[in-house]
């Protein structure tokens, strides 16, 4: 699948499911709840122990049926080993104008982290294909929309607080999609191995983005 597919299906899909467990062996477990829920991106972030063998093997068990990527991404070196293992897209929570540089070389997505106006369209011209804005909790919604009304070109995906109760605030102030770590993929549901319950907040996120675009 092209890269221009892969942005648009984020789009769509409007919110990336972080999935970030210190037990590897949760994890694919937790995405597969997630996908029946409706979520069908989702990122695996680099602090995870064997992060690398769990996107192979997620890249494995679903092939199409689920986006995979790769989240706190630092340098391009973790970006290639990264893609190599099946990331889609690359999602950064800093700058750095290299590891963006290394997704256009492999042809994936590239979502460097950014936060005042000067760093969002930095990363625009450098050629990010999303700009994640992080920490997204210190201003909320109305930031993005401010963000916007100089910058309408740039496409903002907020990262950080992001719930089931503001995500359609979110969506309304103009994010492209957003992501969301423990407010989706609740920790105590997949302790207690309640993946219904997991698969059930990943509805009600779905839910509240089509409602906040006025597809539901």
């Amino acid at each position: 699948m092209s890269k221009e597919k892969d942005l648009q299906r984020i789009v769509d899909c409007g919110v990336v499911a972080i999935v970030r467990f210190d037990r590897p062996e949760e994890l694919v477990e937790a995405a597969r709840a997630i996908k029946a829920g409706g979520v069908d991106v989702i990122e695996f972030t680099m602090t995870t122990p064997n992060a690398l063998n769990i996107i192979a093997a997620s890249a494995e068990e679903f092939g199409e049926e689920v986006l995979l990527g790769a989240g706190t991404v630092l340098d391009p070196e973790t970006a290639r080993a990264a893609i190599l293992s099946g990331a889609r897209y690359i999602i950064s929570p800093t700058l750095n104008p290299q590891v963006i540089e290394l997704c256009h070389r492999y042809g994936v997505i590239a979502v460097p982290g950014a936060f005042t106006p000067t760093e969002i369209l930095t990363a625009w011209e450098m050629g990010a294909d999303m700009v994640k804005v992080f920490p997204a909790a210190a201003m909320g919604p109305s930031y993005i929309k401010d963000i916007l009304s100089p910058l309408p070109q740039v496409r903002l995906l907020p990262v950080g607080g992001v719930s089931v109760s503001n995500v359609a605030e979110f969506i309304k102030a103009g994010a492209t999609a957003v992501a969301a770590g423990s407010s989706l993929v609740d920790k105590r549901a997949v302790a207690e191995r309640d993946f219904a319950r997991l698969a059930e907040i990943a509805r009600q996120f779905v839910t509240a983005i089509k409602e906040a675009r006025g597809l539901a």
